[in-house]
């Protein structure tokens, strides 16, 4: 469980301006979280449009609360 949000979204930020990706080694990066993925059986998903409208609603939601 993560119990201070902040350090962590501190720490993550640091990080990335610390160890900066290319284009190239961010594509390698996904690719080998998708073979990990299929490997452990959750990709693809069996139904792509599972929680689809969840999703949608959301996304509504949350441009609203923005304006």
């Amino acid at each position: 469980m993560i119990r201070n949000a902040d350090l962590l979204r501190d720490f993550e930020r640091d990080f990335i301006v610390r160890h900066p990706l290319t284009h190239g080694e961010a594509l390698r990066l996904l690719d080998a979280m998708v073979e990990e993925a299929e490997a452990l059986g959750v990709w693809p998903p069996a139904d792509p449009w599972e929680g689809a409208e969840r999703d949608v609603r959301v996304a509504g939601i949350l441009c609203r609360a923005s304006e």
